[in-house]
């Protein structure tokens, strides 16, 4: 053979080689998550090797070793029929691989066991290893529904948004909403849905819901579904989904806490001590003594009222006036060298008593004859008796 027949062939074996290579990662890359076990078979207290390829490049995945499931029809119970308490989560790599050691725990529900893998975020992947928990029990799954059978075909959507009353302790609601498609061969009438609600790491609370409607087969429904927590809750809660046994979608929802109820404590807390105070201070200020001994009085003092000014009307003319009093002499002082008669201060009179008051006019006798004035009295200067 020559070397120029040596080349194609050459290139033929190559190709060869290369295409299976090709072929796993154009399907890795298609994004069909895959799950390999290092055992598949492993006692409590032990570990088992988890790897996978095909994920969402820089993904958070949770693992889980699952009772009552099967890859075929998935875990069954949802994620009660699951250790929870021993998971472990892991990132992909750019690539979308990883690889993460899993310890080995008892299921909650009898095997058939699976791990489960799915994604904690973004976009909803999930895919399933078939493993053997050694001395866990095993009970074969329930029989699949014969007939109409349910599928959700949509993500669901938690619809609505909290009010005033919400902020202030009233339940939230929401409205679970997805489409659902009857992959079986008989219709659906009015099927009857269980809605759950976890907080946290516990288990859900489910409640019956019925939609109201018929699904034929090969067709889809747009179901709507009411969704309601208890009064005053708040943080992460998951609203589940499940039909005929099987859980078949999961929707996270955080909830606000309700501050107008921290608001109203807090109020509280300021008003009522000082409240009390106040009337604590009022009933001090009304049993203790007052400073007199007295009793207390327990009508409001009076005002002191201010006399007003009042104007003087003039007497008539025709009038006469009422009598005055004398004024009232000072005291006169008593000195060692004089006598109580010839002390210094006013002496008596030295004429006859009068009026040193002037006096009003007086009434006209006649109409045609006025009365003319008095001319006013000069004072005299007073005289002192016993002065030598």
């Amino acid at each position: 053979m020559s070397a120029k027949a040596r080349i194609p062939a050459l290139a033929v074996v190559l190709a060869l080689l290369v295409l299976p290579w090709a072929g796993s990662g154009a399907a890795s890359a298609a994004g069909t998550p895959t799950v390999r076990l290092s055992e598949s078979q492993a006692g409590t207290g032990g570990s088992v090797t988890v790897t996978g390829s095909g994920w969402r490049p820089r993904a958070l995945l949770m693992l889980l070793i699952c009772g009552q499931a099967e890859p075929s029809r998935g875990v069954i119970g949802g994620t009660n029929s699951c250790a929870n308490a021993d998971g472990r989560a892991v990132t992909t790599d750019a690539d979308g691989r990883f690889s993460r050691a899993l310890p080995v725990a008892d299921p909650p529900v009898p095997c058939p066991c699976v791990v489960h893998v799915a994604t904690a975020t973004g976009a909803k992947a999930q895919a399933d290893a078939v493993f053997q928990v050694a001395g866990h029990a095993v009970e074969p799954l329930p029989a699949e529904a014969v007939g109409g059978r349910l599928s959700v075909l949509t993500d669901t959507v938690l619809k609505g948004s909290d009010g005033v009353l919400t902020w202030f302790g009233a339940p939230p609601t929401r409205t679970l909403v997805l489409t659902v498609g009857n992959v079986g061969t008989a219709p659906v009438k009015d099927p009857v849905f269980e809605v759950g609600t976890a907080h946290g790491v516990f288990a859900p609370q489910w409640d019956e819901r019925r939609w109201r409607g018929t699904v034929a087969p090969g067709k889809k429904a747009r179901v709507e579904l009411p969704v309601e927590l208890a009064g005053g809750a708040h943080g992460d809660y998951t609203v589940s989904l499940r039909y005929g046994g099987k859980v078949l979608a999961e929707q996270p929802w955080g909830v606000g806490r309700p501050w107008g109820v921290t608001l109203f404590w807090v109020l509280l807390c300021l008003v009522v001590p000082t409240a009390l105070f106040r009337v604590g201070m009022a009933v001090v200020d009304r049993v203790r003594p007052r400073a007199s001994g007295g009793r207390r009085s327990t009508t409001a003092p009076r005002r002191h009222r201010v006399p007003r000014p009042t104007a003087r009307v003039p007497r008539p003319p025709w009038r006469t006036p009422a009598p005055e009093e004398a004024p009232v002499s000072p005291p006169t002082p008593t000195l060692p060298w004089f006598t109580p008669d010839s002390g210094p201060g006013p002496a008596g009179r030295l004429s006859a008593p009068h009026d040193d008051h002037p006096r009003s006019p007086t009434t006209p006798t006649t109409a045609t004859t006025p009365t003319t004035p008095t001319a006013p009295t000069a004072p005299r200067s007073p005289g002192r008796k016993g002065m030598t």
